[in-house]
């Protein structure tokens, strides 16, 4: 006959959310939160991740090259650290692979597995490096125009426009007044099928002139 053993008492867990003691930011370099106990499980995550060498010292600059590189990449918020992990932890296993692939003595098809691995590695990092990117708003911008005012004769331009600057200011002067004379609105040309404009000129037809002659008064003889 079996008996049963008596359960054993279950202990509620307690989670202590913002506790001071927690959230000194003494190691928010690491993973961009606050919180050091965020940080510190951040970096022994990603330290996991390594294909560890057998010596204590080649391990323990291995530790310190995974922490610099989470404070090289420089997460800001606690998204932006586990980013930052999983970048560390596909160039660990791509190169991985890539040194697998590069061992002698192997069948090909172990070379272009590990080939392929790195490569599919490679593009995920890819994929981590442009979603951090987009995090941080350096994505593509997009400039939205509300209202342009042309003038007339005028014309606009959106974007930012640059144009260095010469040594010879003179010559600055110069060309901007030679391109302000360029850009200034001309008058229309006529064109060259117009119809041409009738002159007037001297003919040499008849015309009736008016009579210059007067009659003068004659001094009578004598007088």
């Amino acid at each position: 006959m079996s008996t049963k053993q008596p359960a054993a008492d279950k202990k509620p867990t307690t989670v202590v959310a913002n506790d001071p003691e927690d959230l000194q930011s003494r190691l928010q370099r690491i993973g961009g939160s606050q919180s050091d106990n965020w940080n510190n499980i951040l970096a022994n995550q990603a330290v996991s991740t390594l294909w560890l060498a057998k010596d204590a010292e080649t391990q323990s600059r291995q530790y310190a090259a995974t922490v610099a590189a989470l404070v090289g990449i420089g997460p800001k918020d606690e998204v932006e650290g586990m980013i930052a992990a999983q970048l560390i932890a596909a160039h660990n296993a791509t190169m991985e692979c890539y040194r697998r692939a590069m061992v002698n003595e192997q069948t090909f098809e172990s070379r272009r597995e590990n080939l392929s691995q790195a490569n599919k590695l490679s593009r995920t990092y890819a994929v981590l490096l442009d979603a951090l990117n987009r995090h941080r708003g350096k994505g593509q911008q997009k400039v939205t125009v509300e209202h342009v005012h042309v003038h007339s004769g005028g014309q606009a331009i959106v974007g930012a426009v640059e144009r260095p600057s010469p040594a010879n200011s003179s010559r600055s002067e110069n060309q901007h007044d030679a391109r302000q004379i360029t850009d200034a609105p001309q008058p229309a040309m006529r064109s060259p099928n117009e119809e041409p404009e009738l002159v007037p000129i001297a003919s040499d037809a008849e015309r009736p002139m008016s009579d210059a002659r007067r009659n003068v008064a004659r001094r009578t003889e004598g007088k």
